[in-house]
Parts: structure tokens; C-alpha cells; sequence
């Protein structure tokens, strides 16, 4: 390769001409992707795929933490709008946000222009 030649080969290399995620969402995405940035948070999404809707007292034991730091963790995603709280009596059941979580997948997915 020669000095001048690009890596794209015959195609023409502009930077930022394939950006897939708009400048409006690139704060929402960062915030979803920091959140989940957490090895607990992964696992807490995956017992929530796997099993719908799960009180929070049932994850202390699948996660091996206390009950103060499942709500922490179960704040943090509802927050970034990744889970939903449903309030049943006394106890707090967990689910995903499904349109948020497939939204962000989505646009994970989206990052790689096509080649």
C-alpha cells in the first residue's frame, strides 16, 4: 500500500460518512450502555429474559448479593429504562422493557456499517 491509498480499496474513505446513530441519541445510547457496563446488571437482564417477571427478593440468591445492593443495581436499570417496576402489595417485581431492550440491541447492531 502506498502513501494516499485508503483501506476501503477503490471505495472512497470520508470519515463520519457511514455514522448510523444520530447526534440526538448518542447520550441516550451511552447512558443504556453504561448501565449495562455491570456484570450484575448483565446477569439481572438475563434472569429477567429467561424468566418474565421476577420479584426482586427472588434475585438475592441467584446473584449472591444482598437485598441493598439488588435494589441498587434494579434502580440502575429501571432508571435507564431497561426494566419496568410493577408494585404488587408489598413486594417489587422486575421485568424488561422489551421495546427499550430490543431498541438498544438494534443499535448496537447498527454501529458496524454494512461492508
Amino acid at each position: 500500500m502506498t502513501v494516499g491509498e485508503n483501506l476501503l480499496g477503490d471505495r472512497v474513505c470520508i470519515p463520519g460518512s457511514a455514522l448510523t446513530v444520530p447526534d440526538e441519541d448518542l447520550d441516550p445510547l451511552a447512558a443504556r450502555l453504561k448501565v449495562l457496563g455491570d456484570p450484575t446488571r448483565i446477569r439481572i437482564v438475563q434472569i429477567l429474559a429467561a424468566n418474565g417477571s421476577v420479584c426482586a427478593c427472588d434475585l438475592e440468591g441467584p446473584l449472591g448479593l444482598s437485598q441493598p445492593t439488588v435494589s441498587h443495581h434494579l434502580r440502575q436499570l429501571t432508571e435507564a429504562g431497561l426494566t419496568v417496576r410493577e408494585k404488587r402489595g408489598t413486594w417489587a417485581f422486575f421485568r424488561l422493557a422489551d421495546a427499550q431492550v430490543t431498541g438498544l440491541a438494534a443499535a448496537i447492531g447498527g454501529l458496524a456499517a454494512p461492508s
